[in-house]
């Protein structure tokens, strides 16, 4: 409890974050071809650089078999969600408006949980996963802007998704000092959403960014997303 005050500060940061790569993603929707491009790479190298190996940490060297297992079970789970939504609603799109921006939610929700929990072990462990937090939370409010657009999403339902993923890191940071999260689970909600998260950038997102640019343009922006993220995993780990 002692750390509240900090965590309530870092959280506040991260919702700042959110919102200002949310609201530059709003402010450039005439390129939306290239920010889905970003965004496939960006989202891509979150589950690959981010939430697997930090799944992989907690899980120990017993469980990398259970990862990959929660990996593949992500990712069928959310083409298994896409597919029987678009069923029911006729095969529109419509249906995705809620369930890519809210996978991302939930990312940051996470988000905030992991630094609640860092802050439980160490200050200095806190402040380590709060950078790396920090870091990509921009990253994150553009990509839950380019999804919902994407999506088919009106500028309002973007604006509403774009607030509930900026306060999802503080409401984490809330639930950190009421509960104990074991490793084992957290690793598995992690690798979950690394599948998840590579449904979305390789299957949503990537197709998308095909529209409007040619093949380079298209390949740059999604390689730019990617090598931003590893560049912001390197420096976190320093």
């Amino acid at each position: 409890m002692t750390h509240l005050p900090l965590t309530l500060i870092v959280g506040l940061a991260a919702a700042a974050a959110t919102v200002a790569g949310g609201t530059l993603a709003l402010r450039f929707k005439p390129v939306l071809s290239s920010l889905f491009g970003f965004s496939s790479g960006a989202v891509i190298g979150v589950a690959l650089l981010d939430l697997l190996p930090e799944a992989l940490h907690l899980a120990g060297p017993s469980g990398p078999s259970g990862v990959t297992t929660a990996v593949a079970g992500g990712f069928i789970a959310y083409y298994a969600m896409d597919r029987a939504t678009a069923f029911l609603f006729g095969g529109h799109g419509g249906h995705r408006r809620h369930l890519g921006p809210g996978s991302l939610t939930v990312h940051s929700l996470l988000d905030g949980l992991g630094i609640g929990l860092a802050f439980q072990v160490s200050s200095t462990t806190g402040f380590i996963v709060a950078l790396a937090v920090l870091t990509h939370d921009s990253v994150d409010g553009a990509n839950t802007v380019a999804l919902s657009i994407a999506s088919g999403g009106s500028e309002s339902a973007t604006r509403r998704w774009l607030v509930a993923d900026a306060l999802a890191p503080l409401i984490g940071i809330g639930m950190a000092h009421l509960l104990t999260v074991p490793d084992s689970v957290l690793s598995t909600l992690l690798a979950v959403f690394a599948g998840g998260f590579l449904y979305i950038g390789a299957s949503e997102m990537l197709p998308r960014s095909r529209d409007g640019e040619g093949t380079f343009a298209q390949a740059a922006t999604t390689g730019l997303g990617l090598a931003l993220i590893y560049i912001i995993m390197r420096l976190s780990a320093l």
